[in-house]
């Protein structure tokens, strides 16, 4: 059946062929990026609407929601694509650092401001996480800015893990009003990620010999195209972290603590501004 498909981080990479493959299997899907030109020219390619943000202004991120619940009664699935590493610690106008928010809290707040419209589709919500959760990821919920210690990579990490325990607390919260969620590491890819950056991975992923041997952007969008057309339950488990088609053998131990998962969510909210919501007593509006 075909499904209404919001993917963020669209405009180019894994995200860009996750959007093609998945409008060519018949799906309504709706292209969310950072730059103007290059949003626009996916979703040209493909025939579908578009909407620009930049997840390191929260500002932005709420007027996404509220265009997307305003044009989309219906969201059969949320992609929090969007992220990346970056250089060395630089402050948001939010006054977040800038890999904590982008990869973490905009999409923490996005999918907030959308449960009622998610709830009511019965949706899931798909996270594209790293296996630098478990190469680099150790989080202290008490500095989750990483103020005390941070670089490039402990700051993608750190992000990557959120990212896994933010699925993990969606299915605890919601999973009986119908969400499913899911978490995937899409591979080494041969895009632009780190090109930017002071991260040691900029000499892979731009390197030509280190190139030969990453993946496909297309090949690299699998993982989140089968957990997109999938279901939950039937297809994959909710709540789950998946290398590949499969649940991932290897995970970062905090990824699987459910105390620390609720905390990250209680913590995130008050960042973002948002009150706790619990699974129960919530009213979709």
């Amino acid at each position: 059946m075909p499904k209404t498909i919001v993917i963020t981080g669209a405009s180019d990479g894994i995200g860009a062929a996750a959007a093609r493959r998945l409008h060519a299997d018949g799906h309504t899907v709706v292209v969310v990026g950072r730059s103007p030109e290059k949003t626009r020219s996916v979703a040209a390619e493909i025939g579908s609407s578009h909407h620009v943000a930049d997840f390191s202004r929260l500002h932005e991120v709420r007027s996404l929601a509220d265009t997307l619940a305003a044009a989309h009664p219906r969201i059969d699935v949320l992609v929090n694509n969007a992220g990346g590493v970056f250089g060395q610690p630089e402050r948001t106008v939010d006054g977040f650092e800038q890999t904590l928010q982008v990869n973490h809290l905009a999409p923490f707040l996005l999918t907030n401001l959308l449960l009622g419209t998610l709830i009511r589709s019965q949706a899931s919500v798909i996270q594209t996480s790293s296996v630098g959760a478990r190469l680099f990821g150790n989080l202290d919920i008490d500095d989750l800015d990483n103020g005390r210690k941070v670089s490039p990579n402990k700051a993608y990490g750190d992000t990557k893990l959120m990212n896994i325990l933010f699925t993990r607390e969606l299915h605890a919260r919601f999973r009986e009003r119908g969400l499913s969620s899911a978490a995937f590491h899409p591979g080494a890819v041969a895009t632009s990620f780190a090109s930017d950056t002071t991260s040691a991975m900029r000499f892979v992923y731009g390197n030509p010999l280190g190139r030969l041997f990453l993946t496909s952007a297309t090949k690299g969008a699998d993982p989140m195209v089968w957990l997109a057309e999938g279901t939950a339950g039937a297809d994959w488990v909710s709540g789950r972290y998946y290398e590949g088609r499969k649940p991932a053998r290897r995970l970062n131990p905090q990824a699987e603590d459910d105390r620390l998962a609720r905390l990250l969510w209680e913590r995130s909210a008050t960042m973002v501004g948002l009150p706790d919501v619990p699974s129960k007593g919530f009213d979709p509006v």
